[in-house]
């Protein structure tokens, strides 16, 4: 065989991070041994890999179509080492999940997968949509659950869940007194809200489309329990998840406020690369969420 597998996993660290300094540090070896070896992949084969742009190292078309089936590649053998070393049922994953499903429904599930497999490795990475969808496509996590809709055609898009958003108030704030908010109410009311780049907040804009670029939007934060504290002291209302409000909701801090007319329904949902190898720990992880795999 002419190449090595630590000449894949430089190859595929290389494309991640573009840039051979921080692949060879992610790797645990010096850059001049991580670029020997690559350089090596290459003339054994006498093909180029990557194009330089700046200081990057971008993949060219050989290295994106080899990309998937080396990281296919190398999951066979880090399957076949665990179930070697440690009789394994199911091997390491690396989830991804936006904010709202990783602090109140990605949990249960963890515990659930660990309980199941105690000696297996499992690692929990909590990001907005944009950067979960970013890294699953890329390789860097197994799989990813994600609130906001996405157009990829690099990854598979399962529904999973069915969520809604909820307008939301203090129960001091004025608001509370209303039966339902008029269209004037909300373009009157101080906005507190997801940033852009999050499901949550993608499917906020789509359901006030007409009034958005009227709407006084004050502040924009990036996690969702600093919403409702901001909420809450009374800085203005805001919009997340019913699954996030709910203890809020039944300790009386937070008020939900009607909103007419206005769709805050969506999906939840799951995604892996279409060309990512499932693992053992992928099957488990697919099913323990109630969805069944469509390949091998």
């Amino acid at each position: 065989m002419k190449y090595t597998l630590r000449q894949l996993e430089i190859f595929l660290a290389t494309a991640n991070c573009q840039n051979l300094t921080r692949a060879a540090e992610k790797l645990c070896m010096s850059q001049s041994a991580a670029s020997g070896a690559l350089k090596e992949l290459e003339n054994q084969f006498d093909i180029s890999l990557f194009d330089r742009v700046g200081k990057r190292l971008q993949l060219n078309d050989l290295g994106l179509a080899l990309q998937p089936r080396a990281e296919e590649l190398l999951e066979r053998a880090r399957e076949l080492e665990e179930a070697l070393g440690r009789h394994l049922d199911a091997g390491p994953i690396k989830v991804g999940a936006t904010l709202s499903i990783g602090n109140y429904l990605a949990i249960p599930l963890v515990a659930k997968y660990m309980e199941q497999f105690p000696a297996s490795r499992i690692t929990l990475t909590v990001d907005n949509t944009a950067r979960i969808t970013h890294r699953v496509a890329h390789f860097e996590l197994d799989v990813g659950l994600i609130e906001g809709e996405i157009n990829n055609p690099d990854l598979r898009v399962l529904p999973w869940r069915h969520d809604e958003l909820v307008v939301f108030c203090a129960r001091q704030d004025p608001h509370a007194a209303k039966a339902e908010l008029s269209p004037q109410d909300l373009l009157d009311a101080r906005w507190i809200l997801r940033e852009p780049g999050s499901g949550t907040r993608q499917t906020f804009d789509r359901a006030m489309h007409d009034l958005l670029p009227e709407l006084r939007i004050m502040l924009e934060l990036e996690h969702t329990e600093a919403i409702k504290r901001a909420v809450e002291a009374g800085m203005g209302i805001g919009c997340l998840s019913r699954i996030t409000l709910a203890d809020a909701f039944a300790a009386g801090r937070l008020h939900a406020l009607s909103v007419p007319g206005r769709d805050f329904r969506r999906a939840l949902y799951l995604i892996y690369h279409k060309d990512k190898y499932h693992t053992a720990g992928l099957k488990h992880w697919l099913e323990l969420c109630g969805l069944e795999q469509d390949r091998p």
